[in-house]
């Protein structure tokens, strides 16, 4: 019998509007995503996330090789956005693994938004499931993304 896992969650609440917030997340995820994670086998050289419905979030490496993480499962602009994990437990690009990322964005106020994570289906790792979970609660998981990502947004102007 399959072991059944909780999903991820995290949170971290940032300062700035629902839209900025959203609009940083998704259209400047290159100015947040750390070079190390990654997948290719070259330094990673941009991180794109392809903000709208069935958009593509992937990485190009500096030999100009790119490596597919995902696609954009649900899109519903400044509120949240559910996307495709596609990465097995091997750190490779898997076409027949899903997983689900969504992401939400709560206005708190006018310049404060509460962004809540939940990846889901962790189950569908199978024997990696446990590691890949791990990884996830570790401090350069998902709470840590969240965390540099909350930097670069209050610094950041908002994008157009």
């Amino acid at each position: 019998m399959t072991k059944s896992y909780e999903p991820v969650r995290k949170q971290i609440v940032v300062e700035a509007s629902q839209e900025k917030a959203f609009k940083v997340f998704t259209e400047e995820f290159d100015s947040w995503w750390p070079r190390e994670h990654k997948i290719g086998k070259a330094p990673l050289k941009r991180a794109v996330f392809e903000a709208k419905l069935h958009g593509r979030w992937f990485e190009i490496d500096e030999d100009g090789s790119e490596c597919s993480w995902g696609t954009v499962l649900q899109w519903d602009p400044y509120q949240r956005f559910v996307m495709a994990w596609q990465i097995n437990g091997q750190w490779q690009f898997d076409p027949s693994l899903i997983t689900e990322v969504e992401v939400t964005f709560t206005a708190e106020g006018p310049n404060r938004t509460r962004v809540s994570l939940e990846h889901r289906n962790i189950d569908r790792f199978g024997d990696s499931a446990e590691q890949i979970k791990t990884a996830f609660e570790s401090e350069m998981g998902w709470q840590g993304l969240l965390e540099r990502f909350a930097k670069v947004v209050k610094a950041i102007p908002v994008p157009r």
